[in-house]
């Protein structure tokens, strides 16, 4: 089970990690409005913990950005702000539950083991389809027209990814959070070994897409237009 925790105290953040990885959940963790949005809209979390208070974006705003886009997972919101009219906003704004600072780890884990258990909190990845290029990432089977290959589950995260955000620049960390998690620690050059795989992949099937090296930065999923 995977658990997105978006909190800017540190300190509070890593006894709360703590506290997810002995309860067994794995862990993407982030300290600003902007990351934590950004995670949330590209990865797949079973619920996430959303402090309302964050420097860039407050929570509600990204709480409400995630339900306008329809992403459903389950939140709870915590923060020190414990008024009637405080938690109020919070559920109206879209969230599962609420939790007051300072709260005991062993009532978070209570409630996310609570919002966990309600049916359909799981989003699933639907299929996606660039310039031609389907991916259906639950059967990890990439199609183009009449071909079609299974891919790794690796190679599926990372094209997944790369088929989520075409044209832009990736940068290495946030490819390598997305398909390894924030907390894995993961040497880069097996990033590097997957882009080459994932490259393999796409040529047998003569893709009309391309992986290019941005130098210094990351990769970007570009269309082929020389050749189509």
């Amino acid at each position: 089970m995977k658990i997105l925790l978006i909190e800017d105290d540190r300190d509070l953040s890593r006894l709360i990690c703590l506290s997810l990885h002995q309860a067994g959940y794995d862990t993407d963790t982030c300290y600003t409005g902007n990351d934590g949005l950004f995670y949330a809209k590209n990865q797949v979390y079973d619920a996430i913990i959303l402090d309302r208070m964050l420097p860039e974006i407050d929570g509600l705003t990204v709480l409400e950005a995630l339900r306008r886009t329809d992403i459903k997972t389950p939140v709870i919101l915590t923060t020190a702000l414990g008024s009637l009219h405080d938690r109020v906003d919070g559920l109206d704004a879209g969230a599962d539950d609420y939790l007051v600072k300072p709260f005991a780890l062993e009532e978070l884990m209570a409630r996310i083991r609570a919002v966990t258990r309600r049916p359909g909190n799981l989003q699933t990845s639907s299929a996606l389809s660039v310039w031609g290029l389907s991916l259906e990432p639950c059967e990890r089977r990439l199609t183009l027209k009449d071909r079609s290959l299974r891919l790794s589950k690796k190679e599926s995260a990372l094209l997944e990814y790369f088929m989520k955000n075409p044209g832009q620049t990736l940068p290495r960390s946030m490819i390598l959070s997305y398909v390894w998690g924030a907390s894995s620690e993961v040497e880069e050059g097996n990033l590097d070994n997957y882009i080459y795989f994932l490259r393999r992949r796409l040529k047998s099937l003569n893709a009309p897409v391309k992986l290019t090296t941005v130098h210094g930065t990351g990769y970007r999923l570009e269309h082929r237009e020389d050749e189509y």
